[in-house]
């Protein structure tokens, strides 16, 4: 490594890989950290408050000192100090430290309240409704594949595919079923993984001409639950790694859940002896959620975090946001974020206005991709031919990248999905994405280009 630097950010990279860390745990506490400094097996690190700090040591040092075995080779120590000026909302203070320690408190309310167990990802959790109780009713059944009276009934489930859209709750119930096997059979070995993960874990393993280690964590476990499989389509070694995997676990009755953004017939890429085994057990899809089903989630999510919520502006909210879970929580999520910081009451005006910024599509199924493509390559005086070839001139590359984000926000599509329209890979799509968000930060003129792509595509 060049630099302790560079260390801490193979950490960062590690952390948010595992399993154990939320999107919300590595954002708020493991993301913001900075390097002070190595010695004598010691990392020194700066978090922005005593409370960030206070929730690595409480809830993530074991993982980040396996980040730095990982990346090091030997075991670390880790030392932070608070050094609120990383904190970006210091100077939004005016550097008043009574106020900023007010914004603190705030925030620690509110995130306690999104990591505390009432929130955790588990079957009491998960709201079911038409639309998924079918891929419920099945994890649920895996997830008691090792109960005396349920053993014979659930061989069929093996493997357990669930699809549907980004955003339905797929990760969910694979992590509903990880906590339920863990509490009721703490001895078996179960391990969630993205295909992502399983990707780059299987080419760390190459580049360190050592296999062994990867091949025995996964064939080893009682249960794999892996999100995104789409994501080893087109990837020889992972495939092949997967398929002798997948092999060795099914031969010995181990179970496996697979998840993916659409069905084992669609998967582009994929080999078809690993699309064999898929379709080997049973498949079950789940669907954007029905009104009632919206409604008890906006409910739920409000007792969850709190919130007197009448209940016109709960069924304002399920009636306004159609196709994504993730989507009706967020809003929920605004809802708390400014009754907390500005102690503005929850009033059907303000709902209206926080789905009006997050810019909530209340009909996205009805706008294709085509539609997208045409109105994306009206905007930058292109055509969607030119969008899709491997033209690079710049014109061509940003009314590229454009449609990949306005897809993306409109769509909720994965990045595999996006790239399989404008054949390009994952990789490609994400950077792609990317750099169009640190465009719009950057000039306003093209944030609002972009925003009125996306609008105009609503209003239509």
């Amino acid at each position: 490594m060049d630099s302790f630097s560079e260390v801490l950010e193979n950490v960062k990279k590690y952390c948010k890989e595992d399993n154990g860390v939320s999107d919300i745990g590595y954002k708020r506490w493991i993301d913001v950290l900075q390097p002070r400094g190595f010695e004598n097996k010691t990392a020194y690190l700066a978090s922005p408050s005593e409370f960030s700090r206070q929730m690595i040591y409480d809830f993530y040092l074991d993982v980040m000192k396996r980040g730095f075995f990982e990346a090091m080779g030997f075991d670390v120590e880790i030392d932070i100090t608070v050094d609120p000026t990383l904190d970006p909302r210091y100077a939004k203070a005016e550097n008043d430290a009574v106020k900023f320690n007010q914004v603190l408190e705030n925030e620690k309310k509110l995130e306690q309240a999104m990591e505390s167990g009432k929130y955790s990802l588990t079957f009491d959790n998960f709201i079911k409704g038409k639309s998924n109780e079918l891929a419920y009713a099945f994890c649920y059944a895996v997830a008691g594949k090792n109960d005396n009276n349920k053993l014979n009934n659930t061989d069929i489930f093996n493997p357990l595919f669930i699809y549907g859209d980004s955003g339905l709750g797929k990760t969910h119930l694979l992590k509903a079923i990880e906590h339920k096997v863990r509490h009721d059979h703490p001895e078996l070995n179960i391990l969630y993984v993205t295909g992502e993960a399983f990707t780059n874990e299987l080419v760390k393993a190459i580049l360190d001409k050592n296999t062994t280690p990867f091949q025995d964590k996964y064939r080893s476990c009682d249960f794999l639950l892996m999100d995104d499989v789409q994501f080893i389509a087109g990837k020889e070694s992972t495939q092949e790694e997967f398929f002798h995997t997948f092999n060795e676990l099914y031969n010995n009755g181990k179970q496996i859940v697979l998840t993916s953004d659409i069905s084992p017939s669609k998967i582009q890429k994929l080999d078809d002896r690993i699309r064999s085994r898929f379709v080997k057990g049973v498949q079950a899809d789940i669907q954007p959620p029905d009104f009632e089903t919206r409604l008890a989630i906006v409910k739920r999510k409000a007792e969850l975090l709190d919130i007197s919520m009448s209940d016109s502006v709960a069924k304002l909210i399920a009636e306004k946001i159609k196709n994504n879970i993730r989507s009706l929580e967020g809003v929920v999520n605004k809802i708390k974020a400014l009754t907390m910081f500005t102690n503005e009451p929850v009033t059907y005006s303000m709902v209206q206005r926080i789905i009006r910024e997050n810019a909530v599509s209340s009909t996205p199924a009805d706008i294709t991709v085509d539609k997208i493509m045409n109105d994306v390559s009206v905007a930058f005086n292109v055509s969607p031919e030119e969008i899709r070839s491997p033209n690079r001139c710049a014109p061509i590359s940003l009314a590229r990248k454009v449609f990949i984000y306005v897809v993306r926000e409109i769509k909720g599509l994965s990045y595999a999905q996006i790239g399989e329209e404008i054949n390009r890979n994952h990789a490609t799509i994400t950077l792609n994405y990317q750099d169009v968000k640190k465009m719009m930060d950057k000039n306003a003129d093209f944030k609002e280009t972009v925003n009125d792509i996306i609008k105009n595509l609503k209003e239509e």
